[in-house]
């Protein structure tokens, strides 16, 4: 009698050969299953885009173990006995194949990991799930960092010392126990604004094989009323084709990225930007690889200092940083709302259809891409939601439904804590406010906007200067005791009656006015 398999259960953000479900995994004995179920893919309804993307690099995945000699049992979509659930789906592959047990690797979301809890519960076998090692920091190791001695937890986290302890564990962009060049952070170089005759280098593309197309043609049809363009499609949905994005960034972009790390033009989406988070978020790039690589352009002389101190450090600290804090406040996370902020979302953020260049630009190719890059999301997108008030629970679904690379786990924390400031200062030391000035500083989006940037009040005045100072007068109880805006705070304290009426009618005009309008 033959031995029983193990069925290794492989989710849609674990496609790496070296995730542990997969670590011990015998070609000859076991299954690996996976699964499109309709469930996930509505959870919210995600981006065309994000679903397509998902699903060819799964199914190329599933081609690819395949090739290796293993056995796969893939779940399409369309399938005629698709039950629509992780749940149903699971337990028919255990009926299908009669496993000893069912392995499977940490979930990466709080939700699917409940539910993978009670799957224990209603599975005929033993179902194992491991850690996910392909982050740097286990849940153990960020809570034994953010835990005081008497086993408390403090009241706010800091990213910057974090991050130097990562450097100081994985050896990145160190000498000798001291980091290269004397400077753990080189923040203050990645803020130059962008030439007018700078020089994007061009990207390539990859055009969508018959899988792909396949796909795409399964989410037209299933998904038709989700947000954002399903075509033109042509970013990697394979290892080999993420390797060879990766190649082409550290070698035509990565020289660039810390200069310009910050800048945003018209027409130009990704400037310098890697694009490579969701590749790395859902398996197909290892960070590891990511860090050594741009070391090493470093150590080569390829690549200058700043730039790769600033990537090195959104990989292995905030990337890991974002992920411990969202596991250490979880689940009470979801529903913190600090400033109180109750607006809702307005229609524009669907449509991209409003006066503000700004964001027309960056809901425009979000909606096209399904990417922004970190500042069109914190200081543009993400500081309109601060200022106006929005209720963090719909901006949460609003990221979560439009970027490819958002998963909660990451989604959430830069939600709350960095965009909104909705945690109260847990994860920031300050809100990421900022009125026009500082759009206009760092684009081009200012120069052919509806509304100028350089008027402070009236109806052609730029929503953000007299919102940014609503914000600090609406959360003027709570932002007055924090140290960081003590400057700011001080002029608001001195700031002319007149002058803060001006800003009450202007604010209120706008709350009022079709730009706020809901969906």
């Amino acid at each position: 009698m033959s031995e029983k398999p193990v069925l290794r259960f492989v989710l849609g953000d674990q496609l790496s050969r070296q995730v542990s479900s997969l670590s011990d995994a015998d070609p000859k004995r076991d299954v690996i299953f996976m699964a499109e179920v309709t469930g996930e893919a509505t959870s919210v309804r995600h981006h065309k885009k994000k679903i397509a993307f998902l699903f060819s690099a799964m199914r190329h995945f599933a081609e690819r173990l395949r090739d290796d000699g293993y056995t796969v049992d893939y779940l399409a979509l369309d399938a005629a006995d698709n039950p629509g659930d992780f749940a149903g789906a699971l337990k028919q592959a255990v009926e299908r194949h009669d496993p000893c047990g069912v392995v499977m690797t940490e979930p990466s979301e709080w939700r699917v990991l409940q539910a993978a809890h009670d799957w224990r519960e209603e599975l005929d076998v033993d179902l194992d799930i491991r850690a996910d090692d392909r982050f740097l920091a286990s849940h153990e190791h960020f809570v034994s960092w953010a835990t005081d001695k008497d086993g408390g937890q403090p009241k706010t986290l800091r990213m910057e010392y974090f991050y130097r302890e990562m450097r100081r564990r994985t050896g990145y962009l160190m000498e000798d126990g001291k980091p290269a060049g004397g400077e753990w952070n080189y923040d203050s170089e990645n803020r130059k604004s962008l030439p007018d005759d700078i020089d994007v280098p061009e990207r390539p593309r990859f055009e969508p094989d018959k899988i792909t197309k396949q796909v795409m043609d399964l989410v037209a049809e299933r998904f038709p009323e989700h947000f954002g363009d399903l075509e033109p499609f042509d970013y990697p949905v394979t290892r080999a084709d993420a390797e060879r994005y990766l190649d082409w960034f550290i070698a035509e972009a990565l020289p660039c990225f810390g200069d310009w790390q910050d800048a945003m033009k018209e027409g130009e989406p990704l400037l310098f930007h890697s694009h490579l988070s969701a590749l790395i978020n859902c398996g197909l790039l290892d960070p590891r690889e990511c860090c050594e690589r741009a070391e090493k352009a470093y150590r080569n002389g390829d690549a200058p200092l700043n730039a790769v101190e600033g990537f090195v450090r959104q990989i292995i600290g905030w990337r890991e940083f974002i992920r411990g804090v969202y596991w250490l406040k979880m689940p009470d996370y979801a529903d913190v709302n600090a400033l109180s902020a109750k607006r809702s979302l307005p229609a524009f953020f669907w449509t991209g259809d409003t006066g503000m260049n700004c964001l027309a630009q960056c809901i425009g190719e979000t909606r096209a891409n399904a990417y922004a890059h970190h500042i069109q999301r914190l200081m543009v997108i993400g500081n309109f939601c601060l200022l106006a008030g929005i209720d963090p629970r719909e901006v949460q679904e609003w990221f979560l439904i439009v970027y490819f690379d958002a998963y909660e786990w990451v989604e959430m924390p830069n939600v709350n804590g960095m965009a909104l400031f909705a945690d109260g200062g847990f994860l920031a030391s300050k809100p990421y406010a900022a009125s026009g000035s500082y759009i206009h500083k760092m684009s081009d989006y200012c120069g052919s906007c509806r509304y100028s940037v350089k008027e402070k009040n009236g109806e052609n005045a730029c929503p953000f200067n007299y919102l940014y100072w609503n914000f600090l007068k609406e959360n003027q109880k709570l932002l007055k005791s924090n140290h960081r805006m003590g400057l700011i705070m001080g002029q608001l304290d001195k700031m002319a009656d007149d002058k803060l009426k001006a800003v009450d009618e202007d604010a209120k005009r706008f709350f009022a006015s079709d730009e706020m309008k809901g969906y």
